[in-house]
């Protein structure tokens, strides 16, 4: 019988905080640790770009962002681009998302299914970026009110987006063993924490004391800030402007606490498919759609390469198909849709565009591939932002920006820019000259620019007059719920007791 799958993301989570990566770290996961003690952690692992939805729409693709217009949090995400649900679909898997994943556009689904809640963020392009004024900052840019508001909460937007989508995805699998047990499953649980604000109940905040709290690892003068920095803090409002330690610190301990909150979710999410006799055909993968600077070189958020920003987690637990093990080799998420189409027993399309590779060589032991491809086109940028991330290299590159080299294996806090180095130029032109190959950066500059020009414009008509939504509306037919004298009772109570008697 072909393996369920339950996919489960956290929203922000940054993989160099984790315990998973960092034994010294206070963050309590013990359900995540239990996972990666029986599963393959992968200690290198990416985002393709570090924002939200460009990140997922190239996650669920297995494209890089510029080749499907992943430009912005207010990109169009085509219908006709295949994702990893489409895939599973037509190999017989029932596919099921329940929370996050920030589609933009009218296709709300793309080729989920069923959607078992609606999206946290807007579905239109109001988010849309403007390269035509660089200067100009949206008031819906991020700003400092998360970390200067930071403490704990009784109840937040995080909260009761997460809650739902746990209520549902645990009704989903209930469902699932009681109705269809006999079709395989591909569950998408996509919750919210740790993202921003960074609030969270009694119960998590009081895991942590201020003192067990690290400040930032690296701080760094603004004005010795590399220029995409220096845009970024005039982005989020904190140039020419500081923090007070305390805010930074109870920022921290609440993100802590939000980790520990999905942590708790992935504990009852793995025993809900003990105790529907699910856990043994099921392979669980835990990842996430980019990190948070919490402070570290003075930045917050994302929106940039370095490591907190832009690292993810990545586990694979499927204990009875792969031994437990850990890889160097860096990977991204990228890498995802054809990792799930070949546990789910198929191929991949011919001729059909595909950027990721499969995870499966890594996943047996064997040599798999080391590199990844990054773009950011969205906030704080002017032009493309690339990254290209392949042995112990990272190399940071936009056409306006000063080049950015980092060895990561001899300086983990990217405090060392080698582009500067005399020793180093002829690794350097190597990458400028793998720039030059693999992008037309005049072309993809025009392109980022026509679509924002367009979304703009269009966001600005729908703005008038009587609106329709794009966003996604979960219907339940009150009528099928429950007992309703249309169904017999003996029937009903027996179909939906579990197990059955």
């Amino acid at each position: 019988m072909a393996p369920n799958i339950l996919f489960i993301m956290a929203d922000q989570m940054a993989a160099p905080l984790l315990p998973l990566h960092d034994p010294a770290s206070p963050i309590l996961m013990p359900h995540l640790q239990a996972l990666a003690a029986k599963g393959v952690v992968f200690d290198s692992a990416y985002c393709n770009s570090p924002l939200c939805a460009p990140s997922r729409f190239s996650l669920v693709s297995g494209q890089l962002p510029s080749r499907i217009g992943a430009f912005d949090n207010a990109a169009d995400f085509p219908a006709d681009v295949p994702t990893y649900a489409h895939y599973l679909r037509r190999l017989g898997y029932r596919t099921a998302l329940s929370g996050k994943m920030h589609f933009c556009g009218p296709d709300q689904l793309h080729g989920f299914e069923e959607r078992l809640t609606s999206d946290i963020y807007p579905a239109d392009y109001g988010w849309a970026v403007n390269w035509d004024e660089p200067d100009v900052r949206p008031s819906w840019y991020h700003n400092m009110a998360s970390v200067l508001q930071a403490g704990p909460c009784v109840r937040s937007n995080q909260l009761d987006f997460d809650e739902e989508v746990m209520f549902r995805a645990r009704q989903y699998l209930y469902d699932h063993v009681r109705n269809t047990p006999e079709q395989p499953f591909c569950l998408t649980v996509s919750m919210t924490h740790p993202h921003d604000p960074y609030t969270i109940p009694d119960e998590f905040w009081g895991l942590y004391q201020d003192a067990e709290v690290r400040l930032p690892r690296v701080e760094l003068a603004q004005d010795q800030q590399d220029v995409h920095s220096q845009r970024l803090l005039k982005v989020i409002d904190l140039w020419d402007k500081t923090l007070p330690a305390e805010a930074i610190r109870r920022a921290r301990r609440a993100y802590f606490g939000a980790c520990s909150y999905i942590d708790a979710n992935i504990g009852k999410l793995v025993d809900t498919l003990a105790k529907c006799g699910l856990a043994d055909n099921t392979i669980i993968v835990f990842s996430g759609d980019h990190g948070d600077m919490l402070g570290e070189r003075g930045l917050w958020y994302k929106m940039h390469w370095f490591e907190m920003a832009a690292r993810v987690p990545l586990v694979v637990h499927a204990p009875q198909a792969f031994a437990a093990r850990r890889v160097a080799a860096s990977v991204s998420t990228i890498d995802l849709l054809p990792t799930l189409v070949e546990l789910a027993g198929g191929l991949i399309e011919p001729g059909l565009a595909l950027d990721g590779r499969s995870l499966l060589p890594h996943l047996q032991g064997s040599l798999g591939h080391d590199e990844v491809i990054g773009e950011y086109m969205a906030e704080g940028s002017t032009t493309p932002l690339l990254m290209i991330r392949r042995g112990p290299y990272k190399f940071i590159y936009s056409s306006q920006d000063p080049a950015l080299l980092f060895n990561l294996a001899s300086d983990p806090d990217e405090l060392d820019n080698l582009a500067r180095h005399p020793a180093h130029q002829s690794l350097l032109k190597s990458f400028l000259d793998e720039v030059a190959q693999r992008w037309d950066l005049p072309a993809l500059h025009q392109r980022v620019l026509a679509s924002q020009r367009q979304r703009r414009f269009v966001a600005g008509a729908l703005s008038r007059g009587r609106r329709t939504g794009w966003d996604h509306q979960p219907m339940v037919d009150a009528g099928q719920q429950y007992m309703r004298n249309h169904m017999d009772l003996d029937d009903l109570e027996r179909r939906a007791r579990f197990p059955c008697v």
